[in-house]
């Protein structure tokens, strides 16, 4: 089969789906990429072809505020609804005439979608083309037990919660989402396509693609009254490792991380991934000065900024900064993962039984730690700027009680860490086959 990937040029959203490619084409399939030419190396490297974006307007985690200088002041429901109109809505239309003429050259037979770019319908009923998506973040498709997203709510337990969440869900569904909502639905009305005015754009993901590959495991979702089977939750997927290929994660033993001078008892990892990196002090700095000093080892992944100043201003021994670090291999032998919330670390953590402590607000960050917090397995502290006082009370909180490892323990079980890139391209390859029309969910 031919097979095109198409992506944002997001690392959050390309790294996943590395090792879905080059499992396809080990397995004898031909594979193109559509994406932005920042990712043109990587690419080369894999030995995929590119196919890059023409009319679209490439966003990457880094460019995000100098396309927009605006976007830097905003914050909660303002960044989001910036964020759904300008860097997702936006490009619909410009992501599926690429495509089309991706489609010239390179005639595929089905397409495996970043959901985020939202073209799934076009793709499907104008190409006529299967659409497998891929969900690098959690399960956003709307249900009645499931809380609005973008507040960090939890399920709600009382009639004050509901009505919390009915007010929520208003203002998310006519000021955070209707601009996304209503770009989508003009550009789909230039191709003839009629969408509902009220529905909810987060839905057209799980509503127009033939299957739905989810990244991480029910367990993590929130209970949910309806239950779609088009979602195939595959658990963590690592970014392709050359030497590494999909090879079983490790679950216990010595692990090959970075080591500083002497003996400790614990260790701690702490990142704040790679795209809000920029300002050390809302995390890695207060980890730090909550945990310097000590017999805890803390080792730091800056995600490649700043990390030169970190190593001048805290030389103590127990203390690591690194640019970046094989998360595979360090979190075998980590007691806590510090972290602002990003999908993939959160799932790699708790794929290894590794409990967390949380505290990040903005892209999704929010609705992430408050899964974390619902399932049992970290401490979300609710805010992007803790001190360090919390950090070493939630630390030392998760540390002191064995039941939050216990709980991560019991989560990692239900990973399917053995071959997630497998069970991804199981997904493909059988929807493929099978056809069928995309739609809403039976």
């Amino acid at each position: 089969m031919k097979i095109l990937l198409a992506s944002q040029a997001i690392a959050g959203h390309f790294n996943p789906m590395t090792g879905i490619g080059v499992r396809l084409q080990d397995e004898g399939h031909e594979v193109g990429w559509y994406t932005g030419s920042t990712l043109a190396p990587k690419l080369d490297q894999l030995g995929i072809p590119h196919y890059p974006f023409n009319r679209a307007v490439e966003h990457t985690g880094d460019n995000l505020n100098e396309l927009y200088p605006q976007r830097a002041r905003l914050k909660g429901p303002l960044a989001i609804r910036f964020d759904g109109e300008r860097i997702f809505a936006s490009n619909v239309s410009n992501f599926f005439e690429d495509i089309r003429d991706v489609h010239e050259r390179f005639p595929f037979d089905a397409v495996v979608l970043d959901n985020t770019m939202f073209i799934q319908r076009l793709v499907a009923v104008v190409l006529g083309k299967p659409v497998i998506s891929f969900v690098p973040i959690g399960n956003m498709e709307t249900d009645p037990l499931v809380p609005p997203m973008f507040f960090g709510f939890a399920p709600a337990r009382t009639p004050a919660h509901r009505i919390l969440h009915a007010g929520a869900r208003l203002v998310s569904d006519q000021f955070v989402t209707k601009p996304a909502r209503v770009s989508y639905v003009r550009q789909l009305q230039n191709y003839g396509l009629q969408t509902p005015k009220e529905a909810a754009i987060l839905d057209e993901t799980y509503r127009w693609s033939h299957a739905v590959i989810q990244t991480g495991t029910a367990s993590l979702d929130f209970p949910r009254r309806h239950t779609n089977p088009k979602v195939h939750y595959v658990g963590a997927l690592l970014p392709h490792r050359a030497g590494a290929v999909d090879a079983p994660l490790p679950t216990a033993g010595p692990a090959a991380a970075p080591t500083a001078a002497g003996t400790y008892r614990r260790r701690v990892v702490v990142t704040q991934g790679t795209v809000d990196n920029r300002d050390p002090a809302k995390l890695m700095v207060p980890t730090i000065e909550a945990l310097k000093d000590t017999d805890t080892q803390v080792i730091v992944a800056t995600g490649g900024v700043g990390s030169d100043e970190l190593r001048r201003r805290y030389p103590q021994p127990n203390v690591l900064v690194e640019d970046f670090i094989d998360f595979a291999q360090v979190f075998p032998g980590t007691d806590v993962f510090v972290t602002n919330g990003g999908f993939g670390g959160v799932l790699l953590a708790l794929s290894h039984g590794v409990p967390l402590v949380t505290a990040g607000l903005n892209e999704g960050k929010s609705d992430v730690n408050a899964r974390v917090e619902y399932a049992g397995v970290g401490v979300n502290l609710k805010t992007e700027t803790p001190s360090a006082a919390a950090l070493r009370s939630a630390v030392g909180t998760v540390l002191g009680d064995p039941s939050w490892r216990a709980r991560a323990q019991a989560m990692a079980e239900q990973f399917e860490a053995d071959d997630s890139v497998g069970a991804a391209v199981d997904v493909i390859t059988a929807t493929v086959a099978a056809g069928g029309t995309p739609g809403a969910p039976a």
